[in-house]
């Protein structure tokens, strides 16, 4: 009847649209495809070198061991490597009015103590979360997990330091004394790999494939090592009993 008093009748307001729900899981974009591509070719490179520089004849345990120990060095070479670029080259200049008890601590995230400065500058941010290449967006996804591989925290630092100068090298050596062949200095070559995976273990006990085959490793080298124990006592007792007579 509101025509007859000149009125129209208001539309029906439009119905409540609920809002997006956000997604809780992992999401897959562009560069966790591209990271994951990256190790396929890392392991692919590893593989192709085994072929290059292993004798036909070698076993599957030790050309195993190459591939890994290969992959190994090139993981700490060029994904942990990338991580130590953006801690000392990637930065971000703070305004000059920014002072740590004054930050706002969703914009900027400072992962060093009171009045301890990265490099010793008060006016530089430095990590992954302020770079836009490549690496520093791959660290980027890598720090929701964990907020510190964005930044520069000590501990993380000194740890990857330790892996890219030391742990890296040290699995290039143990593929050169794999190429040296089975039998040829067999405590050596497991030495080194028994110090190498105590240290992966250690450095990296949430990545699980750094734990899994670590500890493979660990449990073929005390078995070689007792082979190689035995072996010595038995010459020794030989030796000894030679003397007797």
């Amino acid at each position: 009847m509101s025509f007859l008093f000149g009125r129209t009748q208001a539309p029906p307001p439009p119905p409540v649209v609920p809002p997006p729900i956000p997604r809780s899981g992992p999401e897959i974009d562009a560069t966790t495809v591209a990271s994951l591509l990256a190790v396929l070719a890392l392991l692919g490179g590893a593989y192709g070198a085994s072929v290059k520089v292993l004798p036909k004849n070698t076993t599957l345990k030790t050309r195993v061991l190459f591939i890994w120990h290969f992959f190994d060095a090139l993981i700490h070479f060029v994904f942990e490597g990338s991580f130590l670029w953006n801690c000392f080259f990637v930065t971000y200049s703070l305004p000059t009015t920014f002072s740590a008890a004054s930050r706002n601590p969703l914009q900027i995230t400072l992962f060093t103590p009171p009045d301890v400065y990265w490099l010793g500058r008060k006016d530089l941010l430095y990590g992954a979360n302020y770079g836009t290449g490549p690496f520093s967006r791959l660290w980027q996804e890598y720090a929701k997990a964990d907020k510190r591989w964005g930044g520069t925290d000590l501990t993380v630092v000194a740890l990857e330091i330790l892996t890219v100068f030391v742990a890296g090298p040290l699995a290039c050596w143990i593929c050169y004394l794999l190429t040296k062949g089975e039998k040829k200095g067999v405590l050596k070559k497991w030495f080194w790999m028994t110090i190498l995976a105590t240290g992966e273990i250690y450095g990296a006990f949430f990545n699980g494939l750094w734990v899994v085959i670590p500890g493979w490793i660990l449990y073929e080298a005390y078995a070689a090592m007792s082979s190689a124990m035995s072996q010595a006592e038995m010459v020794d007792l030989v030796n000894y009993l030679k003397k007797d007579d």
